[in-house]
This record gives structure tokens, C-alpha cells and sequence, in this order.
């Protein structure tokens, strides 16, 4: 798997949410985009983690904005005045991830009277269980409705596990207590369909290939003896362990729902 790679040509405008900056930038393809930064407080395991998880939903069926590579210079940061943003600019030099921006999208908002179809939502729940991300709560949605559609953003938080590295093929089989905060889980009502689907598409070649397309830079730490392809093989493993024991995490899902409900 290839992703596309364009070069940051204006800062738009920061996107002052979490503790990332991330921000709308304007690229050498004429396209607008949601810069996150190498350079940010998480640093390169967010963006292994927004590849990663976002491109694993892609495979899912859910509706993922393009993600690309994206390349910043020395110069894009130069007339910024603030000098935060200066400072990320200049610590991010160099290769970094964005998605598509979604211009007029409106965060999901079921007091909006926003609502999801169960096939989705089911998918959803189970897709962020089985990476392990933290953020899709009423609190912090990270889910657009734009086109009539549910688009699904900012996964840096998921395979939080891979933080502590030692210990994260020992957690690849553990059950997933953030299902019950799920702001799909209402709707989400075809957990059992949803992970027999996941089981047929996320194959090992999948995985492979989503893993193939990390940087190796964005692996490797300072220190360290183990090269960038073994990592990708631990990454594999954890996957194919979690997937195999995905009857925990989606059976936890089944009874937060029915307590939920």
C-alpha cells in the first residue's frame, strides 16, 4: 500500500484542539488539508497510530479522509508570528501526515439529532476496540457528518499499547472497558455481524501492506537494537492476536450495550 505524498506550500490556520496543533494547510496538489505534526508533544507514534488505525477503518468499510505524506520545509514556517507554531513548524521539517479536509463537515452530535445506522456503528465500536482507540466519546467525538455521511478522524490516540513497547504484545488479547463511553454503542446493535465481516477482510497481507507503508524513521527510537521490519513484525503479531481473541472486547461491547440500554 502507497500512500500519496504532497508538499505543504501555506499555513492556513491552526487547529487549536487537544495537545497536537494541528492545522488546515494548502499543499502542491491545490488541495487543503489536516496537517498533524511529527514534531507535536505526542511525536512520531501518533502518526504511526493515525496511519495504522485509520487505514485498518478504510479496510473496515468506514469512511476514512485520504491520508497522505506530506512534506515540510524550513520556509513554510518563516513569517509565522507565533511562536508555538514556529517552533512545531521547525521541529516537523520533513516528512509528516494529513488527511483530506472535509470543508462544511459538522462534528456528529446526537443532541443535534445526529444518528447511525447499526451496520455502521457496529462496525465503529468494533473497530475501535480492536485498535484500542480512546477517542470516539460524547466528550470527544472525532466523527463528521459531511455529505449526509459519517466520516471517521484522528485515530493518534489508538494502539496507545505501542507506548510502552515492552509490554504490548502482552496486551494485544485484553478486553477494552472504553466500549461502554462509545458514542456509536446505542446504535451499534450488530456487534456479532460486524466482527465476522472484520475477520474475513483484515487479512495478514492487509495488515502487511498497511504496515509496510510506515516511514521507518517513525519507528525507530534512539537506543534501540531492534530495526524498524521487526517492529512491523510485533505490530503484525499484536494484530493477529487481537484479532483472534476479538470475541473479548466485542462481548465486553455486547454488555455495556445491553447495560446502556
Amino acid at each position: 500500500m502507497q500512500l500519496r505524498t504532497v508538499r505543504a506550500t501555506q499555513y492556513v490556520t491552526a487547529l487549536r484542539e487537544g495537545g497536537s496543533l494541528p492545522a488546515i494547510v494548502a499543499a502542491d496538489d491545490l488541495g487543503l488539508y489536516v496537517l498533524k505534526f511529527r514534531g507535536a508533544g505526542q511525536g512520531p507514534l501518533a502518526l504511526v497510530a493515525e496511519l495504522v488505525a485509520g487505514e485498518i477503518g478504510r479496510e473496515l468499510g468506514l469512511n476514512v479522509p485520504e491520508l497522505v505524506f506530506i512534506e515540510i520545509d524550513a520556509a513554510l514556517g518563516r513569517n509565522e508570528p507565533d511562536q508555538e507554531i514556529r517552533e512545531l513548524l521547525k521541529a516537523s521539517i520533513g516528512l509528516n501526515l494529513a488527511l483530506d479536509y472535509l470543508p462544511g463537515s459538522t462534528m456528529f452530535d446526537p443532541a443535534a439529532g445526529d444518528i447511525a445506522d447499526a451496520q455502521t456503528a457496529s462496525m465503529a465500536v468494533w473497530f475501535d476496540a480492536f485498535t484500542m482507540n480512546v477517542d470516539r466519546t460524547p466528550r470527544n467525538a472525532n466523527l463528521l457528518c459531511w455529505h449526509r455521511e459519517l466520516y471517521f478522524i484522528d485515530h493518534g490516540a489508538a494502539i496507545y499499547v505501542h507506548h510502552d513497547w515492552e509490554s504490548m504484545l502482552d496486551r494485544a488479547e485484553s478486553p477494552f472497558r472504553e466500549s461502554r463511553n462509545h458514542i456509536l454503542l446505542p446504535w451499534a446493535s450488530a456487534l456479532a455481524e460486524a466482527e465476522e465481516r472484520a475477520r474475513l477482510l483484515l487479512t495478514p497481507e492487509k495488515i502487511a501492506a498497511i504496515l509496510d507503508a510506515i516511514p521507518d524513521k517513525w519507528l525507530l527510537r534512539d537506543h534501540e537494537s531492534i530495526s524498524a521490519a521487526q517492529k512491523r513484525e510485533v505490530y503484525a503479531d499484536f494484530f493477529a492476536r487481537r484479532l483472534k481473541a476479538s470475541a473479548i472486547f466485542r462481548e465486553e461491547a455486547e454488555r455495556a450495550r445491553a447495560q446502556l440500554l
